[in-house]
Protein backbone atom coordinates (compact mmCIF):
# COMPACT_ATOMS: atom_id res chain seq x y z
CA UNK A 1 0.00 0.00 0.00
CA UNK A 2 1.19 3.71 -0.64
CA UNK A 3 0.32 6.38 1.64
CA UNK A 4 -2.99 7.32 -0.03
CA UNK A 5 -4.17 3.65 0.54
CA UNK A 6 -3.11 3.92 4.03
CA UNK A 7 -4.72 7.10 4.42
CA UNK A 8 -7.80 5.36 3.00
CA UNK A 9 -8.42 2.86 5.29
CA UNK A 10 -7.34 4.37 8.34
CA UNK A 11 -10.61 4.66 9.71
CA UNK A 12 -11.21 0.90 9.25
CA UNK A 13 -7.86 0.26 10.29
CA UNK A 14 -9.08 2.32 13.51
CA UNK A 15 -12.05 0.03 14.35
CA UNK A 16 -10.34 -2.90 13.62
CA UNK A 17 -7.38 -2.33 15.76
CA UNK A 18 -9.80 -1.00 18.81
CA UNK A 19 -11.33 -4.63 18.67
CA UNK A 20 -8.30 -6.84 18.09
CA UNK A 21 -6.20 -4.97 20.63
CA UNK A 22 -8.94 -4.15 23.28
CA UNK A 23 -7.04 -6.41 25.14
CA UNK A 24 -4.21 -4.39 25.35
CA UNK A 25 -5.11 -1.85 28.73
CA UNK A 26 -3.13 1.47 27.53
CA UNK A 27 -4.68 3.78 25.22
CA UNK A 28 -1.23 4.80 23.78
CA UNK A 29 -0.03 1.44 23.32
CA UNK A 30 -3.12 0.46 20.86
CA UNK A 31 -2.26 3.61 19.59
CA UNK A 32 1.49 2.45 18.68
CA UNK A 33 -0.04 -0.92 17.61
CA UNK A 34 -1.73 1.43 14.70
CA UNK A 35 1.41 2.74 13.70
CA UNK A 36 3.21 -0.08 13.83
CA UNK A 37 0.33 -1.85 11.78
CA UNK A 38 0.61 1.11 8.82
CA UNK A 39 4.41 0.88 8.85
CA UNK A 40 4.10 -3.06 8.03
CA UNK A 41 1.82 -1.79 5.18
CA UNK A 42 3.54 0.80 3.66
CA UNK A 43 5.72 0.09 0.55
CA UNK A 44 8.81 -0.33 0.89
CA UNK A 45 11.54 -3.12 1.15
CA UNK A 46 12.40 -2.48 4.87
CA UNK A 47 9.82 -3.05 8.31
CA UNK A 48 12.51 -2.64 10.58
CA UNK A 49 11.47 -0.16 13.46
CA UNK A 50 14.14 2.44 12.23
CA UNK A 51 13.17 2.64 9.05
CA UNK A 52 9.09 2.54 9.33
CA UNK A 53 9.46 5.22 12.04
CA UNK A 54 11.13 7.37 9.13
CA UNK A 55 8.29 6.84 7.01
CA UNK A 56 5.54 7.84 9.12
CA UNK A 57 3.99 10.89 9.90
CA UNK A 58 3.61 10.25 13.48
CA UNK A 59 6.37 7.73 13.84
CA UNK A 60 8.57 7.57 16.89
CA UNK A 61 11.33 5.27 16.95
CA UNK A 62 11.89 5.23 20.65
CA UNK A 63 8.37 4.73 21.02
CA UNK A 64 8.29 1.87 18.82
CA UNK A 65 10.93 0.44 20.06
CA UNK A 66 9.43 0.22 23.37
CA UNK A 67 6.11 -1.08 22.70
CA UNK A 68 7.57 -4.06 20.86
CA UNK A 69 10.47 -4.74 22.97
CA UNK A 70 10.19 -3.72 26.10
CA UNK A 71 6.57 -3.41 27.09
CA UNK A 72 4.57 -6.06 28.51
CA UNK A 73 1.11 -6.61 26.75
CA UNK A 74 0.60 -10.00 26.29
CA UNK A 75 0.19 -10.69 22.99
CA UNK A 76 -1.99 -14.47 23.06
CA UNK A 77 -5.41 -12.48 23.85
CA UNK A 78 -4.88 -10.40 20.19
CA UNK A 79 -4.02 -13.65 18.42
CA UNK A 80 -7.19 -15.46 20.15
CA UNK A 81 -9.12 -11.93 18.46
CA UNK A 82 -7.54 -12.47 15.42
CA UNK A 83 -8.41 -16.03 15.20
CA UNK A 84 -12.17 -14.87 16.25
CA UNK A 85 -12.17 -12.61 13.39
CA UNK A 86 -10.62 -14.65 10.81
CA UNK A 87 -12.03 -18.08 10.90
CA UNK A 88 -15.82 -17.55 10.20
CA UNK A 89 -14.67 -15.18 7.91
CA UNK A 90 -12.26 -17.70 5.52
CA UNK A 91 -14.36 -20.56 6.51
CA UNK A 92 -11.00 -23.02 6.25
CA UNK A 93 -10.84 -25.94 4.18
CA UNK A 94 -7.97 -27.50 6.24
CA UNK A 95 -5.47 -25.92 8.39
CA UNK A 96 -2.00 -26.12 7.30
CA UNK A 97 1.14 -27.12 9.93
CA UNK A 98 4.07 -26.04 8.45
CA UNK A 99 7.72 -23.87 9.79
CA UNK A 100 9.65 -20.95 8.02
CA UNK A 101 13.53 -20.01 8.85
CA UNK A 102 14.58 -16.81 9.14
CA UNK A 103 18.39 -16.22 8.57
CA UNK A 104 20.47 -14.61 11.34
CA UNK A 105 23.57 -12.97 12.11
CA UNK A 106 25.29 -13.74 15.80
CA UNK A 107 24.31 -15.54 18.19
CA UNK A 108 22.37 -14.27 20.92
CA UNK A 109 18.83 -13.61 19.15
CA UNK A 110 16.00 -15.95 20.77
CA UNK A 111 16.35 -19.66 19.23
CA UNK A 112 18.89 -18.76 16.57
CA UNK A 113 21.67 -21.81 16.19
CA UNK A 114 23.01 -23.50 13.26
CA UNK A 115 20.23 -25.97 11.83
CA UNK A 116 18.47 -26.16 8.23
CA UNK A 117 17.03 -22.77 7.08
CA UNK A 118 14.54 -23.62 4.01
CA UNK A 119 15.02 -19.87 3.12
CA UNK A 120 18.29 -20.52 2.10
CA UNK A 121 17.82 -24.64 1.46
CA UNK A 122 21.08 -25.45 3.38
CA UNK A 123 22.41 -25.79 6.81
CA UNK A 124 22.69 -21.94 8.50
CA UNK A 125 22.41 -19.74 11.69
CA UNK A 126 18.97 -18.69 11.76
CA UNK A 127 16.22 -18.68 13.94
CA UNK A 128 12.57 -21.36 12.72
CA UNK A 129 9.22 -20.44 14.25
CA UNK A 130 6.18 -23.54 13.39
CA UNK A 131 3.19 -21.76 12.79
CA UNK A 132 -0.61 -22.94 11.74
CA UNK A 133 -2.93 -21.40 8.89
CA UNK A 134 -6.34 -21.57 8.21
CA UNK A 135 -6.17 -22.08 4.72
CA UNK A 136 -8.59 -22.12 1.57
CA UNK A 137 -7.82 -22.04 -2.45
CA UNK A 138 -8.60 -17.83 -2.07
CA UNK A 139 -7.22 -17.21 1.24
CA UNK A 140 -5.81 -17.88 4.45
CA UNK A 141 -4.61 -16.67 7.43
CA UNK A 142 -1.86 -17.58 10.20
CA UNK A 143 -3.66 -18.43 13.94
CA UNK A 144 -0.90 -19.18 16.12
CA UNK A 145 3.04 -19.42 16.19
CA UNK A 146 5.82 -20.85 18.20
CA UNK A 147 9.46 -19.58 18.04
CA UNK A 148 11.63 -22.87 17.72
CA UNK A 149 14.38 -23.71 20.87
CA UNK A 150 16.94 -25.63 19.71
CA UNK A 151 18.85 -27.85 22.20
CA UNK A 152 21.60 -25.70 23.08
CA UNK A 153 19.22 -23.18 24.40
CA UNK A 154 17.79 -25.40 26.98
CA UNK A 155 20.62 -24.70 29.48
CA UNK A 156 22.18 -21.71 28.36
CA UNK A 157 21.61 -19.70 31.63
CA UNK A 158 23.10 -16.21 29.96
CA UNK A 159 21.88 -16.36 26.49
CA UNK A 160 18.12 -16.89 27.88
CA UNK A 161 18.47 -14.05 30.47
CA UNK A 162 19.48 -11.85 28.02
CA UNK A 163 16.84 -12.78 24.87
CA UNK A 164 14.56 -12.82 27.99
CA UNK A 165 13.28 -16.47 28.01
CA UNK A 166 10.81 -17.68 30.39
CA UNK A 167 11.81 -20.25 32.96
CA UNK A 168 9.11 -22.73 31.53
CA UNK A 169 10.24 -22.30 27.84
CA UNK A 170 12.51 -25.29 26.94
CA UNK A 171 13.47 -27.20 23.87
CA UNK A 172 10.36 -28.53 22.33
CA UNK A 173 10.11 -30.96 18.80
CA UNK A 174 8.66 -29.34 16.15
CA UNK A 175 5.87 -31.55 15.61
CA UNK A 176 5.29 -30.98 19.34
CA UNK A 177 4.67 -27.56 18.99
CA UNK A 178 2.06 -28.09 16.38
CA UNK A 179 0.36 -30.18 18.63
CA UNK A 180 0.74 -27.17 21.29
CA UNK A 181 -1.13 -25.03 19.10
CA UNK A 182 -4.05 -27.25 18.18
CA UNK A 183 -4.23 -27.68 21.74
CA UNK A 184 -4.17 -23.94 22.85
CA UNK A 185 -7.03 -23.35 20.12
CA UNK A 186 -9.19 -26.15 20.69
CA UNK A 187 -8.94 -24.20 24.49
CA UNK A 188 -10.98 -21.63 22.39
CA UNK A 189 -13.26 -23.74 21.33
CA UNK A 190 -11.75 -23.72 17.92
CA UNK A 191 -11.12 -27.45 16.03
CA UNK A 192 -9.51 -27.71 12.39
CA UNK A 193 -12.23 -29.41 10.00
CA UNK A 194 -8.34 -31.02 8.54
CA UNK A 195 -5.63 -30.81 9.12
CA UNK A 196 -2.55 -30.83 6.16
CA UNK A 197 1.17 -30.85 6.19
CA UNK A 198 4.29 -31.37 4.05
CA UNK A 199 6.59 -34.68 4.81
CA UNK A 200 8.80 -32.97 7.37
CA UNK A 201 5.79 -33.56 9.56
CA UNK A 202 3.40 -36.32 8.60
CA UNK A 203 6.27 -38.35 8.37
CA UNK A 204 6.15 -38.56 12.33
CA UNK A 205 4.58 -41.07 12.90
CA UNK A 206 3.93 -39.73 16.71
CA UNK A 207 1.99 -36.82 15.13
CA UNK A 208 -0.16 -38.78 13.34
CA UNK A 209 -1.14 -41.35 16.54
CA UNK A 210 -1.60 -37.82 18.76
CA UNK A 211 -4.02 -35.95 15.91
CA UNK A 212 -5.71 -39.38 15.59
CA UNK A 213 -6.02 -39.49 19.41
CA UNK A 214 -7.39 -36.13 19.48
CA UNK A 215 -9.91 -36.97 17.26
CA UNK A 216 -8.59 -34.79 14.07
CA UNK A 217 -8.56 -35.65 10.51
CA UNK A 218 -5.79 -35.58 8.64
CA UNK A 219 -4.35 -35.54 4.98
CA UNK A 220 -0.51 -35.85 5.65
CA UNK A 221 2.27 -35.86 2.91
CA UNK A 222 4.82 -38.43 3.74
CA UNK A 223 8.47 -39.76 2.73
CA UNK A 224 8.59 -42.37 -0.21
CA UNK A 225 10.63 -44.48 2.52
CA UNK A 226 7.48 -45.02 4.61
CA UNK A 227 6.69 -48.58 5.24
CA UNK A 228 3.11 -49.98 5.46
CA UNK A 229 1.29 -53.25 5.00
CA UNK A 230 -1.31 -53.86 2.41
CA UNK A 231 -4.44 -53.28 4.04
CA UNK A 232 -5.89 -57.37 3.38
CA UNK A 233 -2.48 -58.35 5.25
CA UNK A 234 -3.46 -60.62 8.31
CA UNK A 235 -0.84 -61.10 11.45
CA UNK A 236 -0.32 -64.31 12.34
CA UNK A 237 0.56 -65.77 15.71
CA UNK A 238 2.65 -68.79 15.69
CA UNK A 239 1.72 -71.79 17.66
CA UNK A 240 2.94 -72.20 21.58
CA UNK A 241 5.66 -73.98 22.32
CA UNK A 242 5.08 -75.95 24.90
CA UNK A 243 3.35 -75.31 28.27
CA UNK A 244 5.72 -72.81 29.85
CA UNK A 245 6.46 -68.72 28.74
CA UNK A 246 3.81 -66.43 27.58
CA UNK A 247 1.82 -66.95 24.51
CA UNK A 248 3.46 -65.51 20.85
CA UNK A 249 1.77 -62.34 19.85
CA UNK A 250 0.25 -61.60 16.27
CA UNK A 251 2.02 -60.48 14.04
CA UNK A 252 3.02 -59.39 10.45
CA UNK A 253 5.38 -62.08 9.37
CA UNK A 254 6.11 -59.90 5.72
CA UNK A 255 8.33 -56.95 5.73
CA UNK A 256 6.29 -53.84 5.32
CA UNK A 257 7.10 -52.63 2.08
CA UNK A 258 7.07 -48.64 1.57
CA UNK A 259 4.36 -46.73 0.07
CA UNK A 260 6.69 -45.86 -2.86
CA UNK A 261 6.87 -49.64 -3.52
CA UNK A 262 2.94 -50.15 -3.00
CA UNK A 263 2.17 -47.47 -5.46
CA UNK A 264 4.46 -48.36 -7.59
CA UNK A 265 2.84 -51.74 -7.98
CA UNK A 266 -0.17 -50.91 -8.53
CA UNK A 267 0.91 -49.83 -12.42
CA UNK A 268 0.52 -46.52 -14.13
CA UNK A 269 -2.72 -47.47 -14.84
CA UNK A 270 -4.37 -47.36 -12.37
CA UNK A 271 -3.70 -43.96 -11.64
CA UNK A 272 -6.44 -41.37 -12.80
CA UNK A 273 -6.69 -38.40 -13.81
CA UNK A 274 -7.69 -35.41 -11.31
CA UNK A 275 -8.39 -31.95 -11.21
CA UNK A 276 -7.86 -29.82 -7.94
CA UNK A 277 -8.54 -26.08 -8.49
CA UNK A 278 -8.39 -23.85 -11.36
CA UNK A 279 -4.83 -22.03 -11.60
CA UNK A 280 -3.94 -19.07 -13.21
CA UNK A 281 -2.80 -21.00 -16.17
CA UNK A 282 -5.65 -23.11 -16.14
CA UNK A 283 -6.46 -26.40 -14.46
CA UNK A 284 -4.16 -28.03 -12.04
CA UNK A 285 -4.15 -31.67 -13.13
CA UNK A 286 -2.56 -34.93 -12.39
CA UNK A 287 -2.79 -38.53 -12.13
CA UNK A 288 -3.60 -40.14 -8.42
CA UNK A 289 -4.40 -43.72 -7.29
CA UNK A 290 -5.65 -43.91 -3.26
CA UNK A 291 -5.43 -47.55 -1.38
CA UNK A 292 -6.42 -48.42 2.03
CA UNK A 293 -3.09 -49.39 4.08
CA UNK A 294 -1.43 -50.14 7.37
CA UNK A 295 1.14 -47.89 8.28
CA UNK A 296 4.04 -49.84 9.75
CA UNK A 297 7.31 -49.75 12.10
CA UNK A 298 7.62 -49.53 16.68
CA UNK A 299 6.54 -45.81 16.36
CA UNK A 300 3.11 -47.02 15.11
CA UNK A 301 3.06 -50.47 16.74
CA UNK A 302 4.25 -49.28 20.28
CA UNK A 303 1.10 -46.58 21.34
CA UNK A 304 -1.15 -49.51 20.41
CA UNK A 305 0.47 -52.38 22.41
CA UNK A 306 1.05 -49.88 25.70
CA UNK A 307 -2.77 -48.73 24.90
CA UNK A 308 -3.48 -52.67 24.87
CA UNK A 309 -1.33 -53.21 28.19
CA UNK A 310 -3.41 -50.31 29.95
CA UNK A 311 -6.59 -52.43 30.32
CA UNK A 312 -8.07 -52.77 26.63
CA UNK A 313 -6.90 -56.16 26.60
CA UNK A 314 -4.99 -58.80 24.53
CA UNK A 315 -3.85 -56.64 21.16
CA UNK A 316 -4.62 -58.44 18.14
CA UNK A 317 -2.07 -57.18 16.21
CA UNK A 318 -4.02 -55.32 13.57
CA UNK A 319 -2.80 -51.51 12.81
CA UNK A 320 -4.82 -49.17 11.99
CA UNK A 321 -5.73 -48.35 8.27
CA UNK A 322 -5.99 -45.69 6.30
CA UNK A 323 -5.44 -43.83 2.84
CA UNK A 324 -2.58 -44.04 1.11
CA UNK A 325 -2.89 -41.43 -1.68
CA UNK A 326 0.09 -41.15 -4.73
CA UNK A 327 0.48 -39.57 -7.43
CA UNK A 328 2.09 -39.99 -10.59
CA UNK A 329 2.44 -37.53 -13.21
CA UNK A 330 2.02 -38.37 -17.14
CA UNK A 331 5.48 -37.45 -17.89
CA UNK A 332 7.89 -39.46 -15.16
CA UNK A 333 8.49 -42.68 -15.07
CA UNK A 334 7.21 -43.10 -10.98
CA UNK A 335 4.78 -41.65 -8.26
CA UNK A 336 6.52 -38.40 -6.89
CA UNK A 337 4.15 -37.85 -3.97
CA UNK A 338 2.83 -39.38 -1.53
CA UNK A 339 0.10 -38.47 1.23
CA UNK A 340 -1.58 -40.81 4.25
CA UNK A 341 -5.11 -39.89 5.54
CA UNK A 342 -7.24 -40.96 8.19
CA UNK A 343 -10.31 -39.87 6.38
CA UNK A 344 -13.42 -42.19 6.09
CA UNK A 345 -13.20 -45.16 3.70
CA UNK A 346 -15.72 -43.69 2.01
CA UNK A 347 -14.00 -40.48 1.27
CA UNK A 348 -13.51 -39.60 -2.77
CA UNK A 349 -10.08 -39.69 -4.02
CA UNK A 350 -11.19 -36.00 -5.73
CA UNK A 351 -11.14 -34.86 -1.72
CA UNK A 352 -8.32 -36.26 -0.83
CA UNK A 353 -6.56 -34.29 -3.81
CA UNK A 354 -8.11 -31.65 -3.34
CA UNK A 355 -6.86 -31.48 0.53
CA UNK A 356 -3.79 -32.96 0.27
CA UNK A 357 -2.62 -29.74 -2.17
CA UNK A 358 -4.52 -26.86 -0.71
CA UNK A 359 -1.21 -26.50 1.11
CA UNK A 360 0.37 -24.22 -1.94
CA UNK A 361 -1.94 -21.63 -0.08
CA UNK A 362 0.54 -21.72 2.79
CA UNK A 363 3.37 -20.98 0.43
CA UNK A 364 1.64 -17.41 -0.77
CA UNK A 365 1.31 -17.14 2.75
CA UNK A 366 4.54 -16.54 3.47
CA UNK A 367 5.42 -14.62 0.35
CA UNK A 368 3.40 -11.78 1.76
CA UNK A 369 3.98 -12.16 5.48
CA UNK A 370 7.95 -11.79 4.42
CA UNK A 371 8.02 -9.88 1.58
CA UNK A 372 5.00 -7.72 1.83
CA UNK A 373 4.91 -7.22 5.99
CA UNK A 374 8.48 -7.29 7.12
CA UNK A 375 7.89 -10.84 9.40
CA UNK A 376 11.42 -11.66 9.35
CA UNK A 377 12.74 -8.01 9.27
CA UNK A 378 12.82 -7.51 13.02
CA UNK A 379 16.11 -7.02 14.26
CA UNK A 380 15.29 -6.85 18.06
CA UNK A 381 17.03 -9.94 20.06
CA UNK A 382 14.35 -11.18 23.08
CA UNK A 383 12.03 -13.62 22.98
CA UNK A 384 8.61 -10.77 23.98
CA UNK A 385 10.01 -8.62 21.03
CA UNK A 386 9.57 -11.88 19.08
CA UNK A 387 5.87 -12.51 19.88
CA UNK A 388 5.03 -8.85 19.82
CA UNK A 389 6.11 -8.61 16.15
CA UNK A 390 5.04 -11.69 14.71
CA UNK A 391 1.42 -10.98 16.25
CA UNK A 392 1.25 -7.46 14.64
CA UNK A 393 2.35 -8.70 11.19
CA UNK A 394 -0.51 -11.53 12.07
CA UNK A 395 -2.73 -8.38 12.87
CA UNK A 396 -1.78 -6.90 9.15
CA UNK A 397 -2.02 -9.61 7.23
CA UNK A 398 -5.64 -10.37 8.78
CA UNK A 399 -6.87 -6.49 7.99
CA UNK A 400 -5.86 -6.55 4.54
CA UNK A 401 -7.62 -10.12 3.96
CA UNK A 402 -10.27 -8.48 5.18
CA UNK A 403 -9.85 -5.79 3.21
CA UNK A 404 -9.55 -8.11 -0.06
CA UNK A 405 -12.47 -10.36 1.11
CA UNK A 406 -15.32 -7.51 1.39
CA UNK A 407 -17.46 -8.06 -0.76
CA UNK A 408 -18.41 -4.18 -0.94
CA UNK A 409 -14.83 -1.91 -0.87
CA UNK A 410 -12.23 -3.65 -3.69
CA UNK A 411 -9.11 -4.00 -0.83
CA UNK A 412 -5.40 -3.17 -0.85
CA UNK A 413 -2.83 -5.03 -1.91
CA UNK A 414 0.90 -3.45 -0.90
CA UNK A 415 2.66 -3.49 -4.06
CA UNK A 416 5.58 -5.86 -2.90
CA UNK A 417 2.62 -8.24 -2.79
CA UNK A 418 0.71 -7.43 -5.98
CA UNK A 419 3.18 -8.94 -7.91
CA UNK A 420 3.83 -12.31 -6.68
CA UNK A 421 -0.39 -12.93 -5.59
CA UNK A 422 -1.92 -15.08 -7.68
CA UNK A 423 -5.65 -14.37 -8.68
CA UNK A 424 -8.87 -15.12 -7.04
CA UNK A 425 -9.18 -17.63 -9.67
CA UNK A 426 -5.74 -19.31 -8.65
Amino acid sequence: MDAHEVNRVRAKLALFVADVFASVPRRDQRAKGDCYLRGLMLDSRRKSIQAMASRLPDGNEQNLQQFVNQSTWDPVPVQRRICERMLPLITPTAWVIDDVSVPKDGRMSAGVAPQYCGALGKRANCQVAVSVHAATDTASCPLQWRLFLPEEWASDTVRRGLARIPEDITHREKWRLALDMLDTLASWGMTPPVVVADAAYGTNAHLRAALAERGIDYVLAVRADVTAHPFGVQPVAPERNGLIGCWPQPRYRQTAPSVAALATDLGQEVFTPVTWRNGSRGELRSRFAALRVRPAGKAVERPIRAAASAGQGWWDGVLPDCWLLAEWPDDVEAPTDYWLSNLPADTPIADLVRLAKVRWRIEHDYRELKHGLGLDHFEGRSWPGWHHHVTLVTAAHAFLTEQRLSPKVPGPVSASTRSSMPSRTS
